[in-house]
């Protein structure tokens, strides 16, 4: 399987200006190739072919005086772009028909130099380069620094370099995994779990441990807050305006990193000490536009079991989802039977019929897993059939680290 690992890049002043102009660039031959499809369906003509829009937008466009700036960056960025362009009109079209799962998707969109990412891919055929030194060589940009914090586990395919809101850039690698080196890291085991993800508890195992949910958003209100206000009160358009606007967005940043770093440390704990795992497949849309959405948000429910997902599937673990209607925390883990819904505050209730008396959180977590069909110790984990596969998929390091963690 295909993983994405992701390292900080310090560019000096002139490669941030190069890395600007290429930015640009990729946006304008983007933004160009949305206007060619736009006028198509309004003139009432088929869509330009990849390789017209290839030769009008890029190779002839560098021949006049109002596109000829696109010869200063390399050619594979903009074919790339095209690329894009090209894959975000197939998802929309797809969303249209059905034949695409999740949400539906609207029309691409122009992009601007306000987004809040902007970002560049390099292939191979960009012969881009790794200096013995240990540096980003990438064409017409020159050898930025990198910051290792692992070492690629083989040669990249391609590599993506991204600046985020808070003015940070990363370059991201794409690599080929080897099957055989990920079976060799984690053997298999005969243990299995089952997981209740909540407020109180971030997750509840059915062996009884508890994770408390750091809850990093709330412990960084104050600052968040105050670095709010001052962006508030600064002139729109105005370089101040600009310097708290990027203090907000290094504190959001700083917020995303922790979260997501804690996602990462726990589901590869869980991975490389289960065969089996199962989880509930949470509504958290809807619980969003409940009082408690901040907390959910906060929670990132969907990003954990996304990096369940693809780490089960690439070191052969099983995951199993089960329905969001499944009354685990109405059902007792002892007898089976079902006792009604009960409001939040009860964190512990008797179980009418065998007087068991159940932890809330730890009785849902046994069922998660008595629901899913895993076998308490059966190395493969054999799960029942038709379950409900986990949703949406994640490919390693989606997002940007600012420190080692586990793959």
């Amino acid at each position: 399987m295909q993983l994405r690992y992701a390292f900080r890049l310090y560019p000096d002043a002139g490669q941030r200006t190069a890395l600007a102009r290429a930015f640009g660039c990729a946006r304008v031959v983007f933004n160009d190739a949305v206007r060619a499809r736009e006028d198509a369906r309004k003139a009432g003509q088929p869509f330009p072919t990849a390789g017209e829009l290839s030769r009008r937008l890029i190779t002839e466009a560098k021949r006049t005086a109002e596109r000829s700036w696109l010869g200063e960056v390399s050619a594979v960025v903009l074919q790339q772009s095209l690329r894009d362009g090209e894959s975000a009109y197939r998802n929309f079209f797809a969303s249209l028909k059905g034949t695409r799962k999740g949400p539906k998707l609207g029309a691409p969109r122009y992009k601007s130099r306000k987004d809040s990412r902007q970002s560049i891919r390099f292939t191979a055929n960009a012969r881009w380069s790794i200096t013995d030194s240990g540096r980003l060589n990438l064409p017409k940009i020159g050898a930025v620094k990198v910051k290792w914090s692992r070492t690629l586990p083989a040669t990249p395919t391609s590599v993506t370099v991204a600046r985020d809101a808070a003015g940070r850039y990363f370059a991201s690698f794409v690599i080929d995994t080897d099957p055989a080196t990920d079976a060799a890291r984690m053997p298999d085991t005969g243990q299995t779990i089952g997981i209740d993800l909540g407020l109180t508890h971030f997750a509840v195992l059915s062996d009884g441990t508890k994770i408390d949910s750091p809850r990093f958003l709330r412990r960084a209100e104050k600052k968040l807050k105050k670095a709010q206000r001052e962006l508030s009160r600064k002139q729109k358009g105005s370089r101040n305006r600009a310097k708290a606007r990027r203090k907000v967005a290094r504190a959001h940043a700083k917020v995303t990193d922790a979260r997501r770093e804690f996602h990462h440390q726990l589901s590869t704990r869980l991975i490389s000490e289960n065969q089996g795992i199962a989880v509930e497949d949470l509504s958290v849309a809807g619980l969003a536009r409940t009082r408690l959405a901040k907390s959910v948000h906060d929670a990132g429910w969907s990003s954990f079991t996304s990096m369940l997902k693809y780490k089960a599937a690439r070191y052969g673990r099983t995951l199993v989802t089960i329905g969001r209607f499944t009354p685990t925390s109405q059902t007792c883990s002892t007898c089976g039977a079902v006792d009604g819904p009960k409001p939040l505050h009860v964190r512990e209730w008797t179980c009418i019929a065998c007087g068991t008396v159940h932890d809330r959180d730890i009785n849902a977590a046994i069922n998660v897993k008595t629901a899913a069909g895993l076998a308490a110790s059966a190395c493969g984990a054999p799960v029942r059939p038709g379950a409900i596969p986990a949703q949406r998929e994640e490919t390693g390091s989606h997002g940007f680290p600012t420190g080692n963690r586990a793959a």
